[in-house]
């Protein structure tokens, strides 16, 4: 016994000098907000990559991964850096609560070395083939609900990527680069795959540029025409159904072979129960790629369409909205309620009516689906216009770089286009002074919210303040009128209150 108390604890010293060791800062970014530690990490194969490491995002607080692109020679380096500044301002612009979030990069450059580091959001649950291969462990099948969910979330991303403007090809997409969340939040990662393939110079680099290829365990996840012809939306498609073939099985049977055979992924099919989930993974892995539907087709599937709940469509209507609403907006509502108080009646002719009464409805249930819909777990995809992705108007400049560049006489600002689509004014007297506290809310088409407050005098005017709006390009010129005429009417609401809301 007293023999064996110091080796524990000498073991235990040692497992707490390594996780210090590794949780050592050896590199900080130059704007001093992502730093660098010693220990790995895997989030999917990513060409070109020589090291991926844990970071952490001091602004937020949450850890990051930092990436290293490894250059052997820096004139290599300059004949492709404009390519890679442009490709690395699109993939900044791609946002979508099913994609792994791109956060920033820059070039450095020195005498001895060239590199590219970006910083890409960290996935800490592990990866679906993980979960999968938990779940068959432990002699479970798969959820067909959870399928349905997580194949309409990576459809999602598949089809906000296809109709970006140039369409984003992922080019790999496997169990091994989807991402699952302890909350059933599918997230999609290395969607810059193809892009690094396509940029980056082959030998150029350090890392490999083909490590898909190269993993022979994962060669059944591409399609028969990868490599042989032109990027196209068909390569992701035949991925996909594999995917959401080998989440129906858990796994697809190699038979011990190196490589899963096309007869293995027949016979996965056909092990299917469902006819409606056999044809749906089937129209996906068609050998002509022309064959093939759409990430957008595939959300009409019968499989997977339904038409939103409206307990849905006010969830995602509440979160649109959300910055015209306080804070606790829905916990103040639901103490209020009655809980015997008829929520919603249902009247039939032939059988007793149906009445919901708010009882029946937990706000923390409500609150739990309402950071679900936030997170993106039930997008509202199949209703949804295409979001083409913005290409930049010129390669800009990283931060670091606008730090260090000084002009002498101030860059004249770029004018407004965004439209203001709707308007919400709050006015709040103060009964100490003759002061009102204006809080103007604007929404723009873009989806982007501006929100301007500040206190009023009884001789101010509207156009006063729409001017100093429009001096601060927080608004077109356009829309200077009718938010003038919208402020003079919430004035004149305003008198003889002591609040007034208006909206329009």
């Amino acid at each position: 016994m007293t023999m064996s108390v110091p080796e524990r604890n000498c073991g235990s010293e040692e497992r707490e000098e390594e996780s210090e060791d590794e949780s050592e800062i050896v590199e900080e970014s130059p704007c001093g907000r992502w730093q660098k530690r010693k220990e790995q990490v895997s989030q999917g194969n990513v060409p070109g990559v020589e090291s991926a490491s844990l970071a952490m995002d001091t602004e937020e607080g949450v850890e990051v991964v930092w990436n290293e692109v490894l250059f052997h020679d820096k004139k290599v380096f300059k004949t492709v850096e404009d390519k890679m500044k442009e490709m690395f301002e699109n993939l900044m612009q791609v946002d979508h609560p099913n994609i792994v979030k791109f956060h920033k990069y820059w070039l450095d450059i020195g005498d001895n070395h060239a590199r590219v580091v970006f910083i890409t959001e960290y996935m800490s649950s592990g990866s679906l083939k993980q979960f999968l291969k938990k779940t068959k462990k432990n002699h479970k099948t798969m959820n067909v609900k959870a399928w349905k969910r997580w194949c309409t979330q990576i459809l999602s991303a598949l089809s906000y990527l296809h109709s970006c403007d140039p369409p984003i090809i992922h080019g790999n997409l496997t169990c091994d680069t989807i991402f699952i969340q302890h909350n059933g939040l599918i997230k999609i990662g290395s969607v810059w795959h193809r892009l690094f393939v396509n940029v980056f110079p082959e030998g150029g680099v350090q890392g490999k540029l083909h490590q898909n290829r190269d993993d022979k365990k994962n060669l059944h996840f591409f399609s028969p025409e990868y490599g042989s012809c032109e990027d196209d939306y068909a390569i992701d498609i035949f991925s996909f159904g594999i995917c959401a073939l080998e989440m129906a099985v858990l796994e697809i049977q190699a038979n011990g072979d190196s490589v899963v055979s096309k007869e293995a992924i027949a016979n996965a099919g056909q092990s299917l129960e469902d006819p409606l989930m056999r044809e749906f993974t089937q129209m996906c892995v068609r050998h002509n790629p022309r064959l093939r539907p759409t990430a957008h087709d595939l959300l009409f599937h019968r499989v997977l369409f339904e038409v939103h709940s409206l307990k849905l469509l006010a969830a995602h209507c509440l979160i649109n909205n959300q910055y015209m609403l306080p804070e606790n907006c829905v916990e103040e509502k639901t103490k209020s309620f009655d809980p015997n108080g008829v929520m919603a009646e249902i009247i039939h002719k032939d059988r007793p009516r149906v009445q919901l009464k708010y009882s029946h409805v937990s706000p923390l249930e409500l609150d739990k689906f309402l950071e679900d819909v936030k997170n993106g777990i039930y997008p509202l995809m199949n209703f949804a216009s295409t979001r083409p992705h913005p290409v930049p108007r010129a390669l800009s400049m990283s931060q670091e770089q606008v730090e260090t560049v000084k002009t002498p006489t101030p860059e004249p600002q770029e004018a407004e286009t965004r439209k203001v689509v709707q308007m919400h004014c709050n006015l709040e007297s103060n009964e100490e002074t003759t002061k009102t506290h204006l809080t103007l809310f604007l929404k723009l088409d873009d989806k982007l919210h501006r929100q301007l407050s500040c206190d009023i005098m009884p001789n101010d005017s509207s156009r006063d303040l729409v001017n100093e709006l429009i001096h601060h390009s927080f608004i077109s010129e356009e829309d200077g009128d009718k938010i003038v005429a919208f402020l003079e009417e919430a004035l004149n609401r305003h008198r003889g209150s002591a609040s007034a809301i208006t909206t329009i």
